[in-house]
Parts: C-alpha cells; sequence; structure tokens
C-alpha cells in the first residue's frame, strides 16, 4: 500500500530586504523530500524577528493553512526563525499543537508533536531554551549598537545618513508601488502586508501619505 505523504508548510524568514531565504528553502525542500512529505505551501518573510505577531503575515498565513486542516507539520530552519519575540514564538507553537500540528526545527532534526501525536516533553524544554537564547542575541545586539552610537557620539562623529539622503515622499512611493496598488484597490492594511510582503508599519506609513501621490 502506497504510503500517503504528510501535508507540510515550510516557513522562513530574513530580517532585511537585502538577505535571502534560499538557503532554508533549499534544505527544507531537501529534508521534506527525505521523509516524502507533501510541501503545501512555502511562506516567506523579511522582517525583523522582534515584529510583532499582528505584522507576521507568514505566521499568519501558517496558522490559516493549520487551521483549515491543510497541513500536519510545519517545518522552519531554527527556532529564531520564529521569533526573536518570546510571546510571539511560545503563542505560535501552542497554536499549533491545539491543532495537532508539529513544528520541526531543521538546526537540531527535532519537533515538538511526537509520532502518536502526544507533546514531546524534550523539544518543549529545547525550545524554550532555544527561544530565550534568540531573545538574547538580539538584546546583545541592540546593547552593542547603542554602545557603538555612544563612542561615536563621544568622539564626535555624525550619525545617521547623509544630509539630503533621506527618501522625499514621492521617492517612497515610488519603491513601494505594489502597496499604493494594493491600498488603492481597497485592500486593508493587514491584506496589503500579507499581499505584499511589506511590513505593517511600512504600509500605514504609505496609506497615511496616499494623498500625496501615487498611482
Amino acid at each position: 500500500m502506497k504510503r500517503v505523504s504528510i501535508p507540510v508548510a515550510i516557513l522562513v524568514r530574513v530580517s532585511t530586504s537585502t538577505q535571502e531565504t534560499d538557503r532554508q528553502i533549499s534544505e527544507l525542500i531537501a529534508y521534506a523530500k527525505t521523509k516524502d512529505y507533501e510541501v503545501v505551501e512555502i511562506c516567506q518573510e523579511k522582517i525583523s524577528g522582534m515584529a510583532s505577531d499582528e505584522e507576521r503575515h507568514g505566521l499568519i498565513r501558517v496558522e490559516e493553512l493549520a487551521r483549515a486542516g491543510a497541513i500536519k507539520k510545519v517545518l522552519v530552519h531554527e527556532v529564531s526563525r520564529l521569533s526573536r519575540r518570546n510571546s510571539v514564538a511560545h503563542g505560535f507553537v501552542e497554536m499549533l499543537e491545539e491543532l495537532n500540528v508539529s513544528l520541526y526545527w531543521h538546526q537540531q532534526g527535532i519537533e515538538t508533536l511526537l509520532p502518536n501525536g502526544r507533546r514531546n516533553p524534550a523539544a518543549a524544554i529545547m525550545f524554550a531554551l532555544l527561544a530565550e537564547m534568540a531573545r538574547s542575541e538580539r538584546e546583545v545586539l541592540s546593547e552593542r549598537i547603542k554602545s557603538g552610537l555612544a563612542e561615536a557620539r563621544r568622539k564626535g562623529r555624525k550619525i545617521g545618513r547623509p544630509r539630503g539622503s533621506t527618501l522625499a515622499v514621492n521617492q517612497f512611493m515610488e519603491k513601494h508601488r505594489d502597496v499604493c496598488r494594493c491600498l488603492r484597490q481597497g485592500h486593508s492594511i493587514r491584506n496589503t502586508a500579507k499581499i505584499t510582503g511589506k511590513g505593517i508599519s511600512t504600509v500605514q506609513r504609505i496609506k497615511a501619505s496616499l494623498p500625496a501621490g501615487c498611482s
């Protein structure tokens, strides 16, 4: 009898628009093939790990798939790809567990549910530890940046963009024409962010500037 493939979603995230998700995707697709999983959808995000859950269109889409019964597992490269905010990461995993959907993270090769569907205690402990480490890494980075800026100010160095380098409104709108188009079509801020892959704060700024010109 032919084995039925398990439907899964792949979730990948990078922090900036200049980073790529290719490596995460290729490694997770390769893993899915070794397990004969059916990849239902690949959800990609380019947003800070400190973003709120409302800004995370990738997490929102995975939740939609889980609640619709379209997937049984979610594959991520590492725990920090979920979020660097503990509340978001733990809330997401709890939601998946309530729907009997398992989270697998590739870096440690472990998942939250056992084959019998029960919660994996070892995974729960490791997840809590890794989520805290992800948050701490972000705090350390933030402190280093603040320290570097303070030292630069102490030495009299200029901080920030050179004068005149800030994007004018029309340049900003041109850069995000896809967002403008969705908003003019009547999409909500959240749906626009989801469709375009932009952060909700960015969409809000563009919506506020629409009267200034956007075709």
